[in-house]
């Protein structure tokens, strides 16, 4: 296993982690996700921020995280101060072919190595309310609860702010 900066040339494996992840999450109720979000012009300027890992198992891309320093305004609705710098663990996704071998929790590790090369003292993640193995992993890995908030780019859907405290 591989974890390394995600290139250009990783955008269509990426392409089709999301592509085959959007009908098992729409399945459970979950929308956070469609055809227009997330889409390669966002990973792809995500990949140009030097902020999209992946996590390769041989020539596979398992999983990719974008540990990103961007926080939205409605990260206050749950208590945080989005002027306090935090990384913020957007886009993540597992290959259904490598779930439950702990690519997310290695993905969500890194991130935590990302927020201490940076001398940040905690990582954000916010989930679907319907996004239940996010909402059983975060937990395990030590963050807790910090709220509930609506995003204005995803009307009608609430999501669940999660939030690890990083220890020197």
């Amino acid at each position: 296993m591989c974890l390394r900066l995600a290139t250009l040339e990783d955008l269509p494996g990426i392409m089709q982690i999301v592509t085959a992840l959007i009908p098992l999450l729409h399945a459970v109720g979950n929308l956070q996700w469609d055809d227009t979000y997330p889409n390669p012009r966002v990973f792809a300027e995500d990949i140009a921020n030097g902020q999209l890992w992946v996590k390769a198992i041989g020539d596979r891309i398992a999983g990719v995280v974008a540990p990103t320093t961007e926080q939205y305004p409605e990260y206050a609705d749950a208590g945080w101060d989005v002027t306090d710098p935090a990384i913020v663990v957007h886009r993540l996704a597992v290959n259904p072919e490598f779930q439950r071998q702990g690519i997310a929790a290695a993905l969500l590790s890194h991130a935590e190595v990302v927020a201490r090369s940076r001398n940040f003292s905690r990582v954000l993640a916010d989930t679907n309310s319907h996004n239940q193995a996010m909402q059983r992993l975060l937990p395990k890995l030590g963050y807790t609860l910090a709220g509930e908030i609506t995003l204005a780019f995803r009307p009608g859907m609430r999501f669940l702010c999660y939030e690890k405290l990083l220890k020197d």
